[in-house]
């Protein structure tokens, strides 16, 4: 017989790679005897050479054997193998069409009664194996390369024939197994379900492979899991003689795989969102049932709230840190943590906590000691725990990253009876580096998310000041955690002449960059109302900003741009007049809710958002005029847009919200927000709740002056009975300097005609209009000037003073703060 190499079955290296079941299911089995003669037959022996049962049976193996071969070699090559107890190799096989056969062949000796010995021939094709090393190192079957237990039938299930490799799986001695049935052995589930299995292939013809599990003599400590292929042994009829059952022990390989599939599943149950206390109990979940029957996830109390972790722990006698709980599992029955989660955990000092926070290294403890005097003695709650619900394993990982640490994580075994092993810590702390990156990860967000939160509400209005004009609530409900805080803002701004200003907006994008750029605009906006400058005209400047800001950083070209578009929403309430004027740039129009709950939402040109128009669409104004207890609510898409829905839906179930005339406005608020937010933000939530309220017309009061000189003094005189009507005579000799000063200006060096308002509400506002377009500035007369000290002097005594354009012309105007009544 011509080999390539000879090499012994027994002992097999146990460090070679593991078996693969699959491969001694494919092998083709056949049984010879002393002399090389073919006793038995397999029908996959007959796909593989191409010979049926009857051509081979009964004859020499020289039949298969290419013509070369010499018999008398064959026959010394018997003697090897009972002298070597088996052989392993390659051989030349003549297929039945003629072509020789390169297998992997293994002869494994089979005793049976009263010394009989057997061979098992089990061959497979190298050519069917995936492609590989094709020289010397050619890959052997895995037959080849594992002790493999073996057992031959008859057809009642009867042992005849055995190999000793088999008793190092079950531990019966082959004296005990002859004549009798694998139950009459050894009773059990396994076995008898291996008896169902070996019927099912006698019957059929075929193979077939069972898994169980077992404790080995060799290791009864440790449960085992083993393989059993089942062939088929026929006679030179092609009646079934026996069955053929081939037992590997395939623990390495089922351990492999198990922990393949816990990582694996770990890459999509761990880390699934940027939540670190979601993280933290995806690691626990994820540990039990599969590693663990109890584990816990301690972090470091101040991750969660994102700040930094801890770079280094002292051993010698320093504070331990205080932990908070984010993540506990465990299987039914098992014991409750004392400590819920979120809540703070104390590590006790001078235990395994401690040396694992201090040297990085993790803790096994195969069998947990609880004796007496151990660091259980200065835990007694953790103590009481381990004893009342059998804890005897366990393994302490640290929570590391980026060279600093996250927290501990605890894995313990209660009804699971075996102890951790070293392949145990190796999977746990996979797992914990798994999950590390996903908790300083989530960290990092969170900082930042926590930073971009905090700028955001410092830099919205603490206080919402309408005067009089109106009373405004307000909501700002950030997004969730992947999505990030936005850049929405809303704000009140008061006005001259008891006017008022509202305002929402929303820039595009999230993080700290569109906050930041929130308050870039916010700014903007104050700065353009101190202006007095109506709605259309408000936006087109506040466009310019977006654009030049937009411009600046694409100047940095190492970073990412900070503005690329807002939208806004624009409106000047008057409440002398009841009428509003607004306009707005891309942005959701507001919501009109009359007194009698009629909602409607104005037909206001919509506009291009703000930095993307380029300066060429305008912005267009529309007046609306609201009565006294009407409600104006303005919004950002957060609120009304969703993943299932349309805009307009989304506006309607707004509306209809809103349609609750009298209610305050907190609980309106509380309300809209909470019936709105129906899942969980992608985006930021405004909401701004104004009511109307006009002023009575007695707290109004104008007159048109003449230009002549002479109507200073009329004007004098006119103010000063006004007031004391008012009962505001405290104040007739400020206001009487103030009104001669502005019509004074308003006649030297302005344009009939002249109309002079008093306003009283929250302050007394003076307003004095000319149809010219000099507008006034303060100076700082010098000594020897005659002129230039009246506005000076007026803001001296006033609260504040100012000037706006006006249809035809320009206005002045000046507040006072009302004296108190004693």
């Amino acid at each position: 017989m011509s080999t390539d190499h000879t090499t012994p079955v027994e002992p097999l290296n146990p460090c070679e790679e593991p078996l693969n079941p699959r491969e001694i299911f494919d092998a083709a089995i056949a049984m010879i005897d002393e002399q090389g003669t073919l006793l038995a037959w397999t029908p996959d022996a007959e796909r593989l050479v191409g010979y049926p049962a009857e051509d081979v049976v009964g004859r020499s193996a020289v039949a298969v054997l290419p013509p070369s071969q010499n018999v008398l070699r064959v026959s010394a090559f018997a003697e090897q193998c009972r002298a070597l107890g088996g052989w392993s190799g390659t051989v030349a096989v003549c297929h039945r069409d003629g072509h020789t056969l390169n297998l992997c062949l293994r002869i494994s000796l089979l005793h049976g009664q009263h010394g009989a010995v057997r061979g098992l021939v089990s061959v497979t094709n190298i050519g069917a194996f995936s492609s590989g090393a094709t020289n010397g190192s050619v890959r052997e079957s895995l037959l080849t390369r594992a002790p493999i237990g073996i057992v031959v039938r008859d057809p009642q299930l009867r042992c005849t024939w055995v190999n000793d490799t088999l008793e190092r799986v079950d531990g019966v001695p082959r004296d005990q197994r002859f004549g009798r049935l694998l139950t009459d052995v050894k009773s059990g589930f396994e076995n008898e379900a291996l008896e169902v299995v070996m019927r099912q292939v006698l019957e059929s013809g075929t193979s077939a492979v069972h898994e169980f599990r077992g404790w080995p003599p060799s290791d009864p400590r440790r449960e085992h899991a083993f393989s059993a292929s089942f062939f088929c042994l026929q006679d030179a009829d092609g009646r079934p003689l026996g069955v053929c059952g081939m037992h590997v022990d395939v623990t390495g390989s089922q351990q492999v795989r198990e922990r393949l599939a816990i990582l694996s599943e770990a890459g999509t149950r761990i880390g699934s969102s940027l939540d670190i206390m979601q993280t933290g109990q995806e690691l626990a979940d994820l540990a039990v049932p599969l590693l663990a029957d109890y584990a816990t996830v301690d972090l470091v109390e101040s991750i969660p709230m994102g700040e930094e972790p801890l770079a280094h722990i002292d051993s010698n006698g320093g504070r331990t840190p205080v932990f908070r709980r984010a993540g506990v599992a465990s299987i039914p029955g098992a014991p409750e943590s004392p400590w819920a989660r979120t809540e703070k955990v104390f590590l006790p000092p001078d235990s395994p906590f401690t040396s694992v926070l201090c040297t990085g290294r993790s803790h096994l403890e195969p069998v947990l000691d609880t004796s007496a005097g151990t660091w259980l003695d200065r835990d007694p709650a953790r103590a009481i725990l381990i004893r009342e619900h059998g804890m005897h394993s366990l393994m302490i990982v640290p929570i590391r990253a980026r060279r600093s640490m996250l927290g501990v994580a605890v894995f313990i075994r209660t009804e699971d009876p075996r102890p951790f092993q070293e392949d145990d810590r190796l999977l746990a702390e996979e797992l914990v580096i798994r999950a590390a990156l996903c908790l300083d990860n989530a960290r990092q967000y969170t900082r930042e998310h926590t930073a971009a939160l905090a700028l955001q509400r410092n830099l919205l209005p603490h206080r919402l000041r309408g005067g009089f004009a109106v009373e405004a609530a307000s909501r700002y409900l950030p997004a969730d955690m992947d999505a990030g805080v936005g850049g929405d803002w809303f704000d009140v701004i008061e006005l001259s002449s008891a006017r008022v200003a509202l305002v929402v907006g929303d820039v595009v994008g999230h993080g700290i960059n569109a906050a930041a750029t929130m308050g870039q605009l916010r700014t903007a906006v104050r700065t353009l109302a101190d202006l007095d400058l109506p709605p259309d005209e408000l936006l087109a400047h506040l466009d310019d900003t977006v654009r030049h800001l937009t411009d600046e950083d694409a100047d940095g070209l190492d970073e990412a741009p900070g503005v690329v578009g807002a939208t806004c929403l624009y409106a000047v309430y008057d409440p002398v007049t009841g009428r509003c004027t607004m306009a707005r740039a891309g942005h959701v129009p507001p919501a009109i809710i009359d007194p009698q709950g009629q909602v409607t939402f104005p037909d206001l040109p919509a506009g291009a958002p703000l930095g993307l128009g380029l300066g060429l669409v305008p912005f267009d104004t529309v007046e609306v005029e609201l009565p006294e207890g009407s409600l104006l609510a303005l919004y950002t898409d957060g609120l009304v847009e969703s993943r299932d829905d349309d805009l307009d839906v989304g506006m309607h179930r707004l509306g209809a919200t809103l349609a609750q005339p009298g209610r305050p406005l907190e609980d309106l608020c509380s309300q809209v927000t909470e019936t709105m937010s129906t899942q969980t933000p992608s985006d930021d939530v405004t909401l701004l709740l104004v009511r109307i309220h006009t002023l009575n017309p007695t707290k109004v009061a104008s007159w048109d002056l003449s230009c002549e000189p002479a109507a200073v003094h009329t004007a004098r005189h006119m103010i000063s009975r006004q007031l004391s009507e008012w009962g505001l005579e405290d104040l007739v000799p400020t206001t009487e300097l103030i009104v001669s000063e502005l019509a004074t200006n308003a006649i030297q060096h302005g344009t009939g005609p002249i109309r002079l308002r008093l306003i009283q509400h929250h302050v007394l506002t003076c307003e004095v209009f000319d149809a010219g377009n000099c507008y006034p500035h303060l100076r700082h007369a010098r000594i020897t000037d005659e002129n230039g000290r009246g506005l000076f002097l007026v803001a001296q005594m006033s609260r504040r003073w100012g000037f706006r354009s006006a249809t035809g012309g320009k206005l002045v105007w000046v507040e006072q703060d009302l004296a108190s009544t004693p």
